[in-house]
């Protein structure tokens, strides 16, 4: 389905939601239930959603008293270990509220790479959500390796909705739109609506500003190109607008997918 502007969103009929770490971890956490809601009920209006999320290494870092995130592979895939099951549990928690049950599914950028697994990634996603459940996806963070790493979970959810032939994929993050430089920096303009194929060169990026996250403007541009490249639609917006994203209101940046030729 081919999107023509927000109001579009509550009819598409599979989404792709992705949330970063600093997001919905740390004081942030409250942000959670709220996030769950509005999947909860784009669900109940017979919407499709995947729901991508970054935050084990992050949930993990309190319970193992680590102030800032490591750098080592090893500690952060112990970290990960440690965090992915009490995530989970958050979430189920949360969706206990709606009757709503999750799937984990882990994946490495490998698995997205290989015929076998991608299609054993995309059967298991379809059949989660045939069977009503919300797939929950995150990098398996525990044993990837820093040369098959996704490196942020931006990539990870444009590769996902690829995979499972969504109309949508809906950025969350702490930032409420893309601008045309830092947001923090003085005369920073919003971006609110992007064309396929836009050039962008002349943004001003910023990396990620989070102790724990690892994306950024840039990863998400990235994400939007591969997405909207693909023919679907990409909104970055806030994690607090994701109940008016999924209503159909016009928040965010809205990056227009590339027509079928």
């Amino acid at each position: 389905m081919r999107l023509a502007d927000h109001r579009d969103i509550p009819k598409a009929k599979r989404i792709v939601v992705k949330v970063g770490s600093s997001s919905i971890t740390g004081e942030n956490q409250k942000n959670l239930d709220s996030l769950v809601s509005a999947i909860a009920h784009s669900m109940q209006n017979n919407q499709e959603v995947v729901l991508v999320t970054s935050g084990a290494i992050a949930t993990g870092m309190p319970l193992l008293s680590f102030d800032s995130k490591p750098s080592d592979l090893a500690t952060s895939q112990a970290l990960a270990s440690v965090g992915q099951s009490r995530l989970m549990a958050r979430y189920q928690v949360s969706l206990e509220r709606y009757n709503v049950l999750s799937g984990q599914v882990l994946l490495t950028a490998q698995d997205l790479e290989l015929e076998e697994t991608s299609t054993n990634a995309e059967l298991a996603i379809n059949k989660l959500i045939e069977l009503k459940v919300l797939p929950i996806v995150n990098e398996n963070d525990t044993v990837a390796t820093a040369e098959i790493r996704f490196g942020d979970n931006d990539r990870l959810a444009a590769l996902v909705a690829i995979l499972v032939d969504a109309d949508a994929l809906i950025l969350l993050s702490d930032v409420d739109a893309l601008y045309d430089r830092p947001p923090t920096e003085e005369g920073a303009q919003k971006i609110e609506w992007v064309e396929a194929r836009d050039d962008l060169t002349t943004i001003k990026l910023g990396g990620s500003t989070s102790a724990v996250g690892t994306g950024g403007a840039e990863t998400k541009l990235g994400a939007a190109r591969t997405a909207t490249d693909s023919g679907i639609t990409v909104i970055l917006t806030s994690i607090g607008n994701a109940e008016a994203v999924l209503k159909g209101d016009r928040v965010g940046t809205w990056f227009q997918a590339l027509a079928d030729d």
